[in-house]
């Protein structure tokens, strides 16, 4: 797995999460309309009370899931924050921080930190190499702890 790679998941888990949340929202909100729905016709005897608990049940089961990935993603930025903090270099690593654990975009990241985009970006392609150099480094001691 490249730096890049590397880095990256915790975006993608973020992806996942945000679609998570809109899904879950999309469902609550249908519930919502079904029992104003509800709440709005005559009593009826027969009113299918099940189908609302299956609904309900469907929204619990997604909301755990949601933690679930929530979790996940709490561990990924946590590695990869442990990763980044071994960069030595003060400006590589705030580039990385900033991309990688804000997912700020680069016109942001250059803002900020008074560069050209251009420059930000020649910044970040040296920051990957030793990023690759600590995960290759890392991945050597673990195969030495294990071997």
């Amino acid at each position: 797995m490249t730096a890049q790679e590397y880095l990256s998941r915790a975006y993608r888990m973020e992806q996942q999460v945000e679609s998570k949340l809109q899904q879950i929202e999309a469902l609550r909100s249908m519930a919502e309309s079904l029992t104003n729905c509800i709440g709005t016709e005559p009593v009826s005897h027969t009113r299918n009370v099940t189908s609302m608990q299956d609904t309900v049940n469907k929204i619990v089961e997604e909301e755990k899931n949601l933690n679930d990935q929530i979790d996940a993603l709490v561990e990924i930025k946590k590695e990869i924050a442990g990763t980044i903090a071994q960069v030595t270099n003060v400006t590589y690593r705030l580039i990385l921080e900033k991309r990688h654990l804000c997912f700020q975009m680069w016109e942001q990241i250059a803002y900020d930190m008074n560069y050209s985009i251009r420059s930000v970006q020649t910044k970040y392609g040296e920051a990957l190499k030793v990023v690759n150099a600590i995960l290759s480094e890392n991945q050597a001691r673990s195969a030495q702890m294990n071997g």
